[in-house]
């Protein structure tokens, strides 16, 4: 090679070095401490949070847009707002795009969508997760329709990744109109108190339309959608806890819909006593207990990831490992309204039943349930259409089934809570449990009402009554002897008899009969 061809290698490096030190490096030192000083980390500074040390490759990094018009010929940096690529889970591999709010405000163009759309095709054609870290201002205005466009082609890539690969969404900025679409489409979202935002339309449109003064955080900030909206999965203080914890979920879930979730090494004992149970929950359905405590007795070194932690409290639903193995767990929660089902804790249970069994997670349902919560605002609402989510889900969940009457399990919030009848594969109880169309008390009032009414002591012969209908029918075992219970357990043996449970039910095979898809109540 001569001289002057070995010049123009070094020539032509050293300019790649440049461009890449200055895509690497951002727009200006000005605006990264103006994204510090807001409280926010840089996108890059994000993407080294979630993936393992390293293992981040960088995808188009040299991308531009081609827009002109409004001054935009004039700014052309590279990366065009969002920087894809991908890396490292725990030695897995994961895909992530993060908006640069340091460069048009992390604003959507046709060349910023472009990038995404190739990094979202790629996470479906290799079965991997997907992250979203989103910190943008919506549409890029100057653009016009060719970013409204370029929404739209991520909106229909979340949806056919859908039940494919894990979708996360973490919300580390602002999330404003159209573009709160794409997370809501995902399968959780996470957000940060006092950093993400998230609506359709923001408080000065809010206080034009309606005359509503509210401020963004109080309109869409974090604790809004963790506890009122529920759009939110979970809410965190700050950026690197909530990024430590996306990359723990990740590690509960499968790369795709054609895997096992991996396995963890545990030092839990899979025959390990639960005895602490018997103290935990009361004998008498009327005391409250709270369920948490329950869960973090049965499950390996008492670790669980409790979904929607803030929104619907009175149902729990996590994400747990039993003797190494993940599982989706979903509970009634006593402390909470006495633990009843209503429509916000319908639609929370049936979203995460749903994708439990679109990625292989087997369920363990706890059951401690007095009925649906009563009234005329829960009617109006559409408690039945609601409540029917989480019946359909259980109905066509194929995944490993085990539920478990813990106490009481009345009407038909017991039916729902994936009882043998809907499909539970193995169906247990403790003793003690109360499983009937309602209350012995309520049951007595109905039943014999007329009679108690026309007795001369209605108490007494209405305290006989109760007894009589708890001995003929409300019994423990009145279920198990019409084999509606598979088996009633010693509490003390409840991990073990659910890790057994599951082990056999591990290579379970069940089809839903061929059609293009169901038609789920909304």
């Amino acid at each position: 090679m001569s001289a002057a061809k070995r010049t123009d290698t070094r020539d032509t490096r050293a300019e790649l070095a440049a461009l890449r030190e200055l895509a690497l490096g951002g727009p200006d030192p000005a605006a990264t401490e103006r994204q510090h000083a807001k409280g926010k980390l840089t996108a890059r500074e994000r993407i080294g949070l979630l993936l393992d040390k390293g293992s981040f490759t960088e995808v188009e990094t040299l991308r531009r847009h081609r827009a002109t018009g409004f001054g935009l010929e004039a700014k052309r940096p590279y990366t065009d707002g969002v920087v894809t690529g991908w890396g490292t889970v725990e030695g897995r591999t994961v895909f992530v795009y993060a908006h640069d709010f340091r460069i048009f405000g992390g604003a959507l163009g046709e060349a910023h969508a472009q990038k995404i759309h190739k990094l979202m095709d790629l996470a479906v054609s290799v079965g991997a997760p997907l992250v979203s870290l989103n910190d943008g201002a919506g549409a890029r205005i100057q653009e016009g329709v060719l970013a409204l466009a370029g929404y739209g082609g991520i909106f229909s890539r979340n949806t056919r990744a859908s039940g494919v690969v894990p979708q996360i969404s973490v919300m580390l900025g602002p999330c404003a109109g159209g573009a709160a679409y794409s997370p809501a489409l995902t399968d959780f979202v996470f957000a940060v108190r006092e950093v993400s935002q998230m609506f359709i339309t923001g408080p000065d449109v809010v206080r034009t339309v309606t005359g509503e003064e509210i401020s963004q955080d109080g309109l869409g900030g974090a604790d809004v959608h963790g506890k009122v909206s529920g759009v939110a999965h979970f809410v965190h203080d700050d950026e690197e806890s909530c990024l430590a914890e996306v990359r723990y979920l990740l590690s509960l879930l499968p790369s795709n819909n054609r895997e096992l979730p991996p396995a963890a090494p545990v030092s839990d004992a899979p025959d390990r006593r639960c005895d602490a149970l018997a103290d935990l929950v009361p004998a008498d359905g009327s005391q409250s207990y709270d369920i948490r405590a329950v869960i973090e007795e049965i499950v390996d070194d008492a670790e669980h990831m409790e979904v929607h932690a803030g929104w619907a409290p009175n149902l729990v639903c996590s994400l747990a490992r039993l003797d190494g193995q993940a599982v989706g767990i979903v509970a009634n929660q006593p402390a909470v309204t006495a633990g009843v089902l209503d429509i916000k804790a319908s639609e929370k249970g049936a979203r995460f039943v749903q994708f439990c069994d679109a990625f292989n997670i087997p369920l363990v349902t706890l059951i401690d349930v007095p009925g649906f919560l009563p009234g005329v605002e829960q009617e109006h609402n559409g408690i039945i259409r609601h409540g029917a989510k989480l019946l359909y889900a259980y109905c066509n969940a194929t995944v490993p089934r085990v539920s478990l009457v813990l106490r009481k399990a009345y009407g038909g919030a017991y039916i729902v809570m994936d009882s043998r009848s809907i499909g539970a594969d193995i169906a247990l109880a403790w003793p003690g449990n109360e499983i009937a169309v309602m209350g012995a008390e309520g049951a007595a009032n109905v039943v014999f009402r007329r009679e108690i009414a026309a007795a001369p002591d209605p108490e007494e012969v209405r305290r006989r009554k109760i007894a009589e209908y708890k001995d003929q029918l409300a019994h423990p075992y009145y279920a198990a002897e019409r084999g509606l219970i598979d088996d009633i357990i010693d509490p003390g043996e409840t991990r073990s008899v659910l890790i057994r449970s599951l082990a056999m039910l591990r290579a379970k095979d069940s089809d839903l009969p061929r059609r293009k898809h169901g038609n789920p109540p909304q």
